[in-house]
């Protein structure tokens, strides 16, 4: 695997693959195997096969995918290049499975692998830039062996030649059946890679929201749509060019607003974002007479870390902490980064002991934290341990504004870093006012 940003050359030794976990090396080295040798044998079948070589229909099929895929890409750019630098423990869903879907149902094996490489190729030179390449490596090659898997259910439903486009109810269901396969082989290369790339990341952080494959099921039914077009009816495919354009923003839309608000280096929701979620879920709370509760985290001697390794390594730390944090809340609790080392938790609808229940693991599972990260001297330490101080808070028990949360919450942090750090304190209402009366006068 060549590893080269735009223009700089990076020595092999010095790539990232060789930083994984063995098993995760193992596991991603063994994908880019399997996707090799199934690049050789389809080659292999197209060129010595029952019909040699490739018909002049196909290579027309295959250029106009490819620059169908190319324009696509280009079109989206921006909001794609936002959305790949915002994911982080969870599979990132793009479109490209359209166009590959399409060429699996008008091409041979060779030239749908072929489309995979100049997807992605182009990708690395306009999308991603300068990102770490054996990820797309890998990412290519999930989609050799999710194509190869889709190819076989294709034929073994009968759909043995080109175009294989449904023409009826039974070759319908063997499309569907092809899609459903080419979905859940690429999605479980993926969930593989991540729980053995990251040992503190959990299956239900790996999956994601699962809402998000609703990108790449609508990817496969469009690829459906522009297989049947391009065989039948090809001048129509560049008026659905401008159908998925505009299907892409709508699909991407919710993605891009939260890769809007997400802080690129750990995954986290920005400060900007999380301050206008907290009111917006205190008035909700008003309105159900519900409780809103508050963890803010400053990470003890986090400038060690810093001062020890570098910069980089501590940025790697902090994305370690950022995964395990959100590891250790609910669905729909919002972690955010508010500032350097410093983030906070909103648990809407819980309770004190639920909150600092939820603070207990969040503080063990730190403390126990084993992190590799990569150190200025171009070499690979372990950080174990990562603890955090904690100030906890709960609406409306110790406040009624955001501003008397986060202050409440905040001191309590303090109490917690002068205890001694690594502890947990909670806010606690203030005392009802008491009026002197010592000092009026007593009436007749």
């Amino acid at each position: 695997m060549i590893l080269i940003g735009r223009s700089n050359w990076v020595p092999p030794r010095q790539w990232k693959l060789w930083s994984l976990p063995r098993p995760a090396l193992g596991y991603v080295l063994g994908v880019d195997a399997v996707a090799v040798t199934i690049t050789a044998l389809a080659l292999a079948s197209t060129l010595s096969g029952a019909r040699t070589g490739v018909r002049p229909s196909e290579w027309v099929a295959f250029a106009v995918l490819a620059a169908a895929s190319v324009l696509h890409l280009e079109s989206a750019r921006g909001i794609e290049r936002r959305r790949e630098m915002a994911a982080n423990s969870s599979p990132y869903t793009n479109l490209k499975s359209l166009w590959v879907f399409a060429g699996l149902l008008l091409l041979p094996l060779s030239l749908v692998i072929a489309l995979i490489v100049v997807s992605y190729g182009y990708s690395w030179i306009r999308v991603y830039g300068r990102t770490i390449a054996h990820r797309k490596v890998f990412s290519a090659s999930t989609f050799i062996l999710a194509s190869a898997a889709a190819a076989a259910v294709l034929r073994g439903g009968g759909l043995l030649t080109e175009p294989r486009v449904p023409t009826g109810p039974f070759t319908l269901l063997v499309v569907l059946g092809a899609a459903t396969t080419w979905w859940l082989v690429n999605f479980a290369l993926v969930i593989g890679a991540i729980l053995l790339s990251s040992p503190e990341a959990t299956a239900r952080g790996a999956l994601g929201d699962l809402s998000d494959q609703l990108v790449v099921v609508a990817g496969l039914g469009l690829g459906v749509a522009v297989a049947a077009l391009q065989a039948s009816y090809p001048w129509v495919v560049p008026i659905l060019m401008v159908t998925v354009l505009t299907l892409h923003r709508d699909l991407l839309l919710p993605q891009f607003q939260r890769a809007a608000g997400t802080d690129v280096k750990t995954g986290l929701a920005t400060p900007s974002y999380w301050a206008n979620a907290v009111p917006a879920e205190l008035a909700r709370a008003e309105t159900l007479r519900s409780t809103v509760g508050l963890l803010m985290l400053d990470l003890d001697r986090f400038k060690e870390i810093n001062d020890t390794y570098g910069h980089p390594a501590g940025d790697q730390a902090l994305k370690a902490v950022g995964q395990s944090v959100r590891a250790e809340v609910r669905q729909g609790d919002l972690v955010a980064r508010v500032g350097g080392d410093e983030l906070a938790v909103l648990l809407p609808g819980a309770s004190e002991s639920e909150v600092l229940e939820v603070a207990e693991r969040i503080r063990d599972r730190l403390s126990t934290l084993s992190v590799s990260v990569d150190t200025t001297a171009e070499r690979t330490a372990v950080i174990t341990g990562v603890p955090a101080s904690i100030g906890a808070a709960v609406y409306p028990d110790v406040a009624n504004t955001m501003d008397q949360l986060v202050l409440a919450a905040d001191n309590a942090l303090l109490s917690a870093k002068r205890d001694g750090r690594n502890r947990i304190v909670a806010a606690r209402p203030n005392p009802p006012a008491v009026t002197d009366h010592s000092e009026q006068p007593v009436g007749d």
